[in-house]
Formats: C-alpha cells, sequence, structure tokens
C-alpha cells in the first residue's frame, strides 16, 4: 500500500474513528486529541501494518492503546499530587477567587507566611511550587535528596499551620 493510499483509507476511517474516541473520553475536545493521536501513530508505524489485514481493526486498535496508555499516564501523574489538605496551588486559588478583596488578603497571608518559614524551608519548597522535581531542587542546592523531601514537608507543615484560617 502506497502512502497516499494508506492517508486515503485513514483518512476514510477517521469519521468512525472519532466516534468510537469520544466513547473513550466523553468529550469533544480529548476525542479529537486521541484521533490525532492514533492517526499520527498509525502514520509513524504504517510500515508495521499487513497488506490484506483490516486496517480499520488496527486502527482501533491503536486508538485503544493510546487511550489506555494515556489513562495510565495520568494515574501515575494523579499519585504524585499532594493530599488536598496540603497546601496546594488549587487550594491556594479556591480560597483566593471568592472575593477579590478576600483574595488579596489571602495573597497577603501566604506572602507573610512564607517569609516566615527559614530560608532552607522556604526557598526549596518555593523552587517545587514553581515547578521544579526533587532532584532538579537537589542539584541545585546541592543538599542530598531526602533533604529536599523533608525540607518541603516542614515547609508545608508550617504553612498550614499559618494558614489554617483558609482550610475548608
Amino acid at each position: 500500500m502506497t502512502q497516499k493510499e494508506f492517508s486515503e483509507t485513514i483518512n476514510f476511517h477517521s469519521s468512525s474513528l472519532r466516534l468510537h474516541a469520544l466513547n473513550f473520553t466523553k468529550d469533544p475536545e480529548d476525542a479529537n486529541d486521541l484521533l490525532q493521536d492514533t492517526l499520527l501513530k498509525a502514520t509513524r508505524f504504517v510500515s508495521k501494518f499487513e497488506d490484506g489485514t483490516n486496517i480499520k481493526g488496527w486502527l482501533f486498535v491503536i486508538m485503544r492503546n493510546t487511550f489506555i496508555n494515556n489513562y495510565r499516564k495520568c494515574l501515575k501523574t494523579r499519585e504524585h499530587i499532594t493530599q488536598e489538605e496540603e497546601i496546594t496551588y488549587a487550594n491556594l486559588f479556591h480560597s483566593a477567587e471568592t472575593n477579590g478583596s478576600v483574595g488579596n488578603f489571602a495573597i497577603q497571608d501566604i506572602k507573610r507566611a512564607l517569609d516566615l518559614l527559614p530560608e532552607k524551608y522556604s526557598s526549596s519548597f518555593i523552587r517545587y511550587f514553581e515547578g521544579y522535581k526533587y532532584h532538579e531542587i537537589a542539584d541545585q542546592m546541592q543538599i542530598p535528596l531526602g533533604t529536599v523531601k523533608t525540607y518541603i514537608h516542614e515547609a508545608r507543615l508550617l504553612l498550614k499551620k499559618h494558614l489554617k484560617q483558609y482550610r475548608s
């Protein structure tokens, strides 16, 4: 099968693939992303497709496997997210969005609480909050990985103590 024939064939099946993706994701935007990922993988691995086999079935299998892999990746990401009662951007944002003036007070309180932290705790916590991984913080600060984890944990405990009025 030539590349042109392959492209025409997967283009022909794209509408049924999109419906299948919608069954998986239950969201039109996510379905479009899944369809795009599926067609991209199919195009990349066209050499693995054997002529004479069911191309629609092959595409559906690629889509199913892509969806499962993405789902597993999301689960792993959720495992690394901190507990709800811990200080997180989502919790701080929720407490700050209720009212503009209340939000300004919350931001001021957060800044004060961060200023009260010992330097070793605040510097590692702020880096973590900015999105750095534990090992990156350890490399930047030239301290052991376990120490970074301890500093961040202690910072969270102190921030929780100083910001307890914002717990929901």
